[in-house]
């Protein structure tokens, strides 16, 4: 108890401060005392307030007291030096409820620094010194504090548990191994736990890998739900054009066809983001478990791993998600199409009696196409950004540049499987379905390579997904120093002047495709008129590995 009776003297005579034995301590007016250095920083800390405070129990002075030593305090404090009295450790030093305690300590126990299994005896720092200075305790086995070091003995022999019996898949003594063990297949607790933390590494790679596989589904899902939301937004944007060009009378059709394109995207979405969070929750799930093996794995007590090893080396069984073969989510280009087809059968309608109709319309005709622009700046102002759909990608283009330009590579790019793909041929369609007026510009290099446009469903594999080699495509190929225009496999030859920036024009609703050689100045190559009955997306295709394409940025 003496120990005890100490630190308790101790801690009453130990400045707050410094949480050392008071010095040269002074009192203040309520009642509190500390070391004459200690308070005098404390207070020219507080000099801009001009108000004091008393650091234990926050009394106020104003003015700045006159510190003065108290004498009677101060004898009583060296007479207690004298006789012996140190300063107690800092509070945080002690141990808490959650801590393992020093066994020699009496009183008031510190926190135990090491455990010693021979001596089956938690030591702090300062009863930690025999064992680390004495050479008789040289064959002693410290390891980290341990509040179970008698579960680390033999019940039955009280002996220290150093033997791993694998027959009977438990750890054993000496003795037991010459008894009721004899014959067993038995070894060391060290050398089972090296031979399990082969099993262990196993176990964290297991678990790194099916974390890695999930952070790529989750990363489909969620490129899967960003492209099906876009699409989503752009049926809703198309749905609003178009219902702007017809009467009033077809109000109510837009507000549902809206509302259907948004439950629809609700439908489809939820689902999804339910997913995504029961990935998160597994991934969270798997680093915890992750965690956990590589705690244990750093322990340097054999017995608590083998103890703990085969709870925390089971993984539960890994749930089926949908998302490890997801399938194409539904988009809304057919409802563009739809409407596109009764806006132009409606046009028809108003074309046939636009005599009767031109004497009640006092507006301007906004059915009638407008002027087709004849220099580059008129084209700027119809300029739109286009990226390119890394969806539709063939696995020999890599895609860079915000997904604006396309490489021909030898080697195959890591994209996911998805039905948009383009299998036989190195080509790519842009992510926005084009319509009403558009201007882009792509810079190409290479032997042969070609820009195009194409309806969304045009094929994606056999020969007849080539560019301009089907009715479903429109394409300009430049092959060495020569032109050629191609659609539905008929080849058209072009001169002009080779230029490595081609201009695309087009004006959806009037069914005009234009593609110009850009230079110091704008020739026009070639000019389509037709009737386009789906939205457009621009397309790429490299014949040669290293050619390149780039959507250009235009100002």
């Amino acid at each position: 108890m003496a120990q005890g009776g100490t630190q308790l003297d101790s801690e009453k005579f130990s400045c707050s401060i410094c949480l050392d034995l008071l010095k040269d301590l002074v009192t203040l007016p309520c009642g509190h005392s500390y070391c004459m250095s200690c308070i005098k920083s404390h207070w020219d800390g507080e000099d801009q307030r001009r108000i004091y405070s008393c650091p234990q129990c926050r009394q106020t002075f104003t003015p700045r007291p006159v510190l003065r030593k108290n004498t009677m305090l101060a004898e009583l404090v060296e007479d207690l030096k004298k006789t012996g009295l140190q300063a107690a450790p800092p509070h945080g030093c002690y141990a808490g409820p959650g801590d393992v305690a020093c066994d020699v300590c009496t009183g008031r126990k510190l926190k135990a620094l090491k455990s010693c299994l021979v001596c089956l005896v938690s030591y702090c720092q300062q009863h930690l010194q025999p064992h680390i200075e004495s050479p008789a305790f040289e064959s002693h086995k410290l390891v980290d504090p341990s509040k179970n070091l008698k579960d680390k003995l033999c019940s039955r022999h009280d002996e220290v548990l150093k033997i791993f019996c694998r027959t009977d898949q438990q750890c054993i003594c000496y003795l037991c191994s010459m008894d009721e063990h004899r014959g067993h297949d038995t070894v060391s607790a060290a050398a089972e736990r090296t031979e399990r933390q082969k099993g262990l590494e196993e176990n964290r790679k297991t678990i790194q890998q099916r974390v890695q596989d999930r952070e790529k589904d989750m990363k489909v899902l969620q490129e899967e739900v960003e492209v099906f939301n876009r699409s989503a937004d752009e049926a809703v944007e198309n749905s609003e054009k178009i219902f702007s060009e017809l009467l009033r009378l077809l109000e109510k059709r837009r507000s549902d066809v809206k509302k259907q394109i948004r439950s629809q995207q609700e439908a489809e979405v939820s689902p999804a983001k339910e997913l995504e969070v029961k990935l998160k929750q597994e991934i969270a799930e798997l680093r915890r478990k992750d965690a956990e093996l590589e705690q244990l794995s750093h322990t340097e007590d054999h017995t608590h791993f083998l103890h703990s090893y085969p709870s925390l080396s089971s993984l539960s069984g890994s749930t089926d998600f949908p998302c490890t073969d997801i399938r194409p989510l539904r988009r809304f280009q057919d409802v563009t199409a739809a409407l596109t087809e009764l806006r132009n059968k409606l046009q028809g309608v108003l074309s046939e009696d636009w005599t009767k109709i031109s004497l009640t319309v006092t507006e301007p005709d906004v059915l009638l196409s407008q002027p087709e622009p004849r220099t580059r700046a008129e084209l700027l102002q119809y300029s739109c950004q286009i990226t390119l759909d890394p969806n539709t990608a063939h696995r020999e283009l890599a895609l860079s540049e915000g997904n604006r330009k396309a490489t021909g590579m030898r080697e195959k790019q890591s994209y996911p499987g998805r039905p948009d793909r383009f299998i036989s041929f190195c080509q790519v369609l842009s992510t926005e379905g084009l319509t009403g007026r558009c201007y882009w510009e792509v810079e190409w290099s290479g032997v042969r390579v070609s820009t195009a446009v194409a309806y969304p469903d045009v094929s994606r594999k056999g020969s007849e997904s080539r560019f301009g080699y089907n009715d479903k495509s429109w394409a300009l190929e430049r092959h060495n120093n020569s032109y050629k225009f191609i659609h539905n496999s008929e080849e058209t030859p072009i001169r002009g002047r080779v230029s490595f920036r081609i201009g695309v024009y087009l004006d959806h609703r009037a069914g005009v495709l234009s593609f110009y050689s850009v230079s110091e100045t704008m020739t026009l190559l070639h000019r389509v008129q037709t009737t386009f009955t789906q939205p457009l997306h621009a397309g790429i295709c490299l014949i040669y590995y290293g050619s390149t394409a780039e959507l250009c940025e235009l100002k």
